[in-house]
């Protein structure tokens, strides 16, 4: 029987999905951590002088929430699910069969990368009717910092899965990548109120094209000429990423 790539990611997609839901832990942090985390910054982000820069609270309330649905729906849940399947040898045996490895690793991202996207709608669309935020003002901006977002942190999921030895040490090896972005990719305070040489370097963190994207895509804030470096920055760390998996993914269980 013939099989198309579509209907084998669909598949594979389908299983992944599955485990996904018989697992406790990865369930409540994919769906409540990124619904809870925005509401315990909302009394730091109301003490940020936003004014002074273009920025209101509900716009920023939105950014923060994608950027920890990216953080945790994504990037977190995906760093356990590659070392878990790993570990228990589903990986080896998938490249044994029809599936390419770039297959093999977009069907395992699969669930969580929708999951990431449909929460990230849900909570903009939930910004701008509670939270005042506004329609987007470029909205073709923050759909691709989106995009990006999600490849990005599923991309930033298997690099930490190669130096991670077990599912139960997942939750310690995503912790660098987890407070680096939620301090300095714009998440949690935007890079507008960082000093200039701290928001100079912070633009180069994997996320924070995506966040500042998806920030100046709702805002309005970025000029033509600051969006297209965002987006030069923000493939190249598409790129790097791609590069980095195919060369230090690893199939086999570490030892």
């Amino acid at each position: 029987m013939t099989t198309t790539p579509v209907g084998r990611l669909r598949a594979l997609g389908r299983a992944e999905l599955s485990l996904l839901g018989r697992n406790r832990s990865a369930v409540v942090t994919a769906l409540l951590v990124p619904l809870a985390l925005p509401f315990s910054v909302r009394p730091a982000v109301d003490q940020m002088d936003l004014k002074g820069e273009g920025l209101s609270v509900g716009s920023v309330m939105l950014t923060a929430s994608i950027g920890f649905s990216l953080l945790f729906a994504v990037y977190s849940s995906l760093v356990s699910a590659f070392v878990a399947r790993r570990e228990e040898l589903v990986l080896k045996r998938l490249r044994t069969g029809e599936l390419g490895d770039p297959e093999i690793l977009a069907g395992t991202a699969l669930p969580s990368v929708c999951l990431g996207l449909v929460q990230s709608v849900l909570l903009a669309a939930a910004c701008v009717v509670l939270l005042d935020a506004g329609a987007p003002a470029m909205p073709q901006l923050a759909l691709l910092g989106l995009l990006f977002g999600l490849f990005l942190s599923a991309a930033l999921a298997a690099l930490t899965a190669t130096v991670t030895k077990t599912a139960e040490s997942a939750q310690v090896t995503a912790l660098p990548v987890l407070f680096a972005s939620m301090l300095g990719s714009g998440i949690i305070i935007p890079l507008q109120l960082l000093p200039d040489w701290a928001a100079g370097v912070c633009r180069f963190l994997p996320l924070s094209p995506a966040i500042r994207l998806i920030s100046g895509g709702w805002n309005g804030g970025l000029s033509g000429y600051d969006a297209l470096g965002t987006v030069l920055i923000a493939l190249a760390w598409t790129v790097l990423a791609v590069f980095a998996v195919r060369r230090w993914f690893r199939w086999e269980p570490r030892r």
